[in-house]
């Protein structure tokens, strides 16, 4: 059995993360740099842009569970997150001044992964969700 898709000229990506405190986690995310899309965002919800057509949802855990039957889904920040949010940045200078904000806004850092062909930090926000920044290194840059 094969499943066919219609051809999608745009899609876009949204991932939705329970948080514990919605205010406090938006005040992290804002201190990433990260733009907050007031249009999809309330005292239940924030919604960040961190791409185009990307986007980090955070929602209180009570709005998460009544969702699509999530109730035991719903971990905590001692829960080690399921899934890492990796995404490729221009530079190791992004990669450093993103990881450095996180800190700065109370996040816990993770291992730095200086590769041969990649460099990558990584950062867990304040509610144990990690992320894995990336600088693909370009084979004639001097500096990789």
């Amino acid at each position: 059995m094969h499943l066919h898709f219609a051809s999608v000229d745009r899609m876009s990506l949204f991932i939705t993360c329970p948080v514990e405190d919605v205010e406090r986690a938006t005040a992290f995310y804002t201190a990433l740099g990260w733009t907050l899309n007031a249009e999809m965002s309330d005292h239940n919800v924030s919604c960040f842009a961190i791409a185009p057509e990307q986007y980090v949802m955070l929602g209180s855990r009570q709005m998460y569970a009544s969702v699509g039957g999530t109730e035991d889904l719903v971990g905590g920040p001692d829960t080690p997150s399921k899934v890492t949010v990796s995404f490729d940045l221009g530079s190791r200078e992004a990669v450093d001044e993103l990881t450095e904000r996180a800190r700065a806004a109370g996040g816990r850092i993770g291992d730095t992964d200086d590769y041969p062909f990649m460099y990558q930090r990584q950062f867990d926000d304040l509610d144990g969700y990690h992320y894995s920044p990336f600088w693909m290194k370009s084979a004639d840059d001097p500096t990789a």
